[in-house]
């Protein structure tokens, strides 16, 4: 079922159980379709076990980095976390009501390695990364906003704790986003969307979903994303990609994004964003 939102055509996710290897690569890998997935994670002792008590009890002494909007704002300061916190100061503060502080591309297992025996290990794909299972935390009302992945792999998005709204959009849409080059970017708020500054907008299509606890969001390489948290919450990404090539793409995107932008960025501050924003609407409307 298709239906009109705030006139960007978005496509309701399917949701699917027992999916084998063959058919998540036939029809979502190579198709390039995202999909929810209601079982990826069932057999996992972390599913049965892990909730804010949970990791307050066990690890919430742990320092770790929180960011604010303003950690990709251009020149001082660029993607540098707003301050440090104990993980049950933080899970504290999310639960008290919204925030804009966000924890997120943590690797938790860095400092609790024990909790890794906890999560399972995949078999729908092979290359699965094990040195990037990243963690993500936010608060009610806080968002991530539209981007992809800056190292082309496909994503499994595990949710363990609260809701969350996500908006999706396949590769082939990136100019309708306005990406800025050198980025993984779009300054486009796609839940309010504005037609006047980004026209072009109104062309894209897309998916959207709420992915509730106990089930896995598997995002294609390269997928665009928008997540709005419904209610405070916590999920855990796994990090897949079978193949040299992709990798090796991955590897240069990497490079761009943090040689390139990253210096740029500190050479030239809000002149270096300007220059991406003039390329994005010129590529937009083309």
């Amino acid at each position: 079922m298709t239906q009109v939102t705030h006139q960007v055509r978005l496509e309701k996710l399917e949701r699917k159980k027992n999916i084998t290897p063959e058919e998540l690569k036939k029809e979502h890998i190579d198709k390039n379709c995202p999909v929810i997935l209601t079982d990826f994670m069932t057999d996992w002792d972390a599913t049965k076990k892990w909730n804010f008590e949970y990791l307050k009890a066990t690890h919430g002494n742990i320092q770790v980095p929180l960011y604010s909007p303003a950690y990709s704002t251009p020149g001082k300061g660029y993607m540098q976390p707003t301050c440090h916190k104990s993980l049950a100061e933080y899970i504290d503060l999310i639960q008290e009501g919204p925030t804009d502080l966000r924890m997120f591309l943590f690797n938790i297992f860095q400092k609790c390695p024990e909790m890794l025996s906890e999560v399972g290990k995949p078999t729908l794909m092979t290359g699965f990364l094990k040195s990037f299972p990243f963690m993500f935390f936010g608060g009610q009302g806080s968002e991530v906003k539209l981007h992809y992945d800056v190292d082309h792999s496909c994503v499994f998005l595990n949710q363990f704790e609260g809701t969350k709204k996500i908006i999706l959009f396949a590769p082939d849409q990136s100019k309708y986003l306005y990406n800025h080059p050198y980025t993984v970017k779009s300054h486009i708020n796609p839940l309010k969307p504005d037609f006047d500054r980004f026209p072009a907008f109104a062309n894209a299509q897309g998916y959207e979903c709420d992915l509730h606890p106990g089930e896995t969001l598997f995002m294609p390489r390269i997928f665009w994303h928008y997540v709005y948290y419904t209610t405070a919450g916590f999920s855990l990404s796994l990090r897949a990609n079978p193949s040299i090539i992709t990798q090796m793409k991955g590897v240069l995107s990497v490079a761009q994004h943090f040689i390139v932008d990253k210096g740029m960025n500190k050479l030239l501050g809000e002149r270096w964003y300007k220059l991406k924003e003039n390329l994005a609407d010129k590529r937009a409307m083309n």
